[in-house]
């Protein structure tokens, strides 16, 4: 009986609810947030890493400039080194653009390393002689006499590369002494070495004829100035409470003085001429070498070689117009005044 009450009240399922029993309820969804996942593109997460260096694919490109790059990866690393510009200021300066060396007379632009750098071997040369390191045929004059150097002669057959330093030479002497009349092909040329650089030239030729010049050709004495100091005889005391300090004031007087030698001027020789061998075309010391008697020592080789197997008098030697310090030298070394001068044909 009881049987019979459990079964009359069981339920009785369709096929509707018995699909809804076996499938779990899906949860609400609401209408916004269906529309918002459709439209919104998804997002992904990017992650960088860093590749390792390949230093096979890395190229070195070396620049006319100094500038160095790196190119590996296809990325290019630019150069850190800085660099400076000289600025100058243009105020009316007369050597503004180009600037006159006060010594060597080079002419360059302020600023500029390549004519700084011009500049600095040019005055190097000039000053102290141009380099040379010697040849294997020289020539060499009266090299025993000399403790720091010694003379070579050039003639015009030697080889190319001795007369083309010659010519170098001569280049530097015509920056003083005026260009296109010291060296043609008929000159024996002299050079002094010492410290393998140039110190000295002399440039001498051969003459027939020569002129005695005129002792007494300045029609006025000539003066210097010098520059003499003279102490005061009452000297000041400073006292500095138990110190007492003397002063001496020196006062510089400036007078004339005249000069014996009488040869700075004009150049007056005699109507008469002289016979002559050898002639001084020119001769030139480099500045940081004069007063070493480099110029005697020119002079002394002259004389021995000019002629083979003849060995000239002081006298004998005939010099080109010269200058103020080459009429000086001239009569220095002639121990005369009336030493001889000869015309040049350029």
């Amino acid at each position: 009986m009881q049987s019979k009450i459990k079964s009359f009240f069981r339920p009785c399922f369709s096929s509707t609810s018995r699909s809804q029993a076996l499938d779990p309820p899906l949860p609400l969804l609401d209408n916004s947030s269906d529309e918002e996942d459709f439209t919104r593109e998804p997002e992904i997460a990017i992650v960088y890493t860093r590749r390792a260096p390949n230093t096979d694919s890395v190229v070195k490109n070396v620049l006319d400039s100094g500038s160095q790059s790196a190119v590996s990866n296809s990325k290019k690393v630019s150069n850190k080194k800085r660099k400076y510009a000289q600025f100058h200021l243009d105020l009316g300066q007369s050597d503004f653009l180009l600037h006159t060396c006060k010594t060597c007379g080079f002419k360059f632009a302020p600023g500029d390393e390549e004519d700084t750098k011009v500049h600095k071997e040019f005055h190097k040369s000039y000053t102290h002689g141009i380099q040379f390191k010697g040849w294997r045929n020289e020539r060499v004059i009266d090299s025993h006499s000399l403790e720091h150097g010694r003379v070579i002669l050039v003639l015009n057959d030697d080889p190319p590369a001795h007369i083309k330093k010659v010519e170098e030479v001569i280049k530097m002497m015509e920056m003083e002494l005026g260009d296109g009349w010291i060296f043609h092909k008929h000159c024996k040329v002299y050079l002094y070495i010492s410290s393998q650089r140039v110190a000295g030239c002399l440039v001498a030729e051969p003459i027939n004829k020569a002129y005695r010049l005129v002792s007494n050709s300045d029609q006025k004495d000539d003066v210097t100035t010098t520059v003499t100091e003279v102490k005061k005889s009452t000297p000041t005391t400073l006292q500095f409470g138990s110190i007492s300090l003397q002063r001496e004031i020196i006062k510089k007087v400036k007078h004339k003085k005249e000069l014996n030698d009488n040869l700075l001027g004009s150049i007056i020789c005699e109507k008469d001429e002289v016979a002559a061998i050898c002639g001084v075309r020119a001769i030139w010391v480099t500045p940081s070498n004069r007063r070493k008697h480099i110029a005697t020592h020119l002079l002394n080789a002259t004389r021995k070689s000019f002629i083979s197997g003849v060995i000239l008098e002081h006298s004998e030697l005939a010099f080109s117009q010269p200058t103020n310090a080459g009429k000086l030298l001239a009569s220095n070394y002639t121990k005369t005044k009336s030493f001889l001068v000869y015309k040049t044909n350029s």
